[in-house]
């Protein structure tokens, strides 16, 4: 299991047709859902749920014990855990109250945690750098991933800590020398991504080589929720807004991509 990180937005519902998984299309109803781990005082370990709204969510290991409790182990099941989704949703049960969980991850423990740099035309401009030719690719350590409402903790090692909200996706598929027109097969959804950045050692340490200053422990916050595909019908036209104590500080959108999803798949996996 992958995760992306590649520009950053609000994940809205749109007009979805069908979901493609790690075990093909599903052509059922549509399946539109946010997904959810978190943790409950009532119960142990990891949990998944699904978003009814803002405030509640299902517990889908209270509906169906078989499901595995992990992002990761529900996505691998494919098709058949996201009917079970659908059937909970449906059937109005096992609902908790959102204020009374501790909301994780979406993905915890990925294998590759993959990032874009310079992937916005009106960043390039603001930085006053050329539009890549082709993308800056960089990564994130999985140990540095936390949840969506966790501390992120400033180093003392570092005087510059710097944000960037972000467009996640979660790839679900394995693939090589994927093509473009076939990439979207392999993602599974979207999420929030917030990439930490510790830019004295980014740009002065290390050579100037981008790991250490991008991967301190939780400089990746993301979530809260894995929104399903099927919920975007244009990834490439969310807008990107990041707020700090209150002031907006970022403020764009993912039609300013140099590169979209479908061609960052094809040109990873060679």
């Amino acid at each position: 299991m992958s995760v992306w990180v590649r520009g950053a937005a609000r994940l809205l519902q749109q007009n979805p047709i069908c979901i493609l998984s790690r075990r093909g299309i599903f052509q059922g109803r549509p399946l539109r859902m946010r997904l959810v781990q978190f943790q409950s005082s009532t119960s142990a370990g990891q949990r998944i749920g699904v978003e009814v709204d803002g405030e509640k969510i299902i517990d889908l290991n209270s509906f169906d014990p078989s499901l595995p409790r992990t992002m990761r182990g529900f996505l691998e099941v494919g098709d058949l855990a996201f009917q079970t989704a659908r059937r909970a949703l449906d059937s109005g049960q096992h609902i908790l109250n959102r204020s009374e969980l501790t909301i994780l991850s979406p993905i915890t423990s990925p294998d590759k945690v993959v990032c874009v740099g310079m992937n916005y035309v009106d960043h390039c401009l603001e930085q006053n750098v050329p539009v890549p030719k082709e993308p800056i690719i960089f990564n994130k350590f999985p140990s540095s991933v936390i949840g969506p409402y966790d501390s992120i903790v400033l180093p003392p090692e570092s005087q510059q800590v710097d944000w960037e909200a972000e467009l996640a996706f979660v790839i679900g598929k394995k693939g090589k020398n994927i093509k473009e027109e076939d990439a979207m097969e392999h993602v599974a959804g979207f999420t929030v991504a917030h990439d930490v950045s510790a830019r004295d050692w980014q740009m002065m340490k290390n050579g100037k080589q981008w790991l250490l200053g991008k991967t301190f422990d939780t400089f990746c916050p993301l979530g809260p929720a894995l929104v399903s595909k099927d919920s975007i019908s244009d990834p490439h036209g969310l807008g990107i807004r990041c707020r700090v104590n209150g002031n907006l500080v970022q403020d764009s959108n993912t039609n300013q991509m140099v590169f979209n999803t479908q061609s960052l798949i094809a040109w990873v996996s060679k």
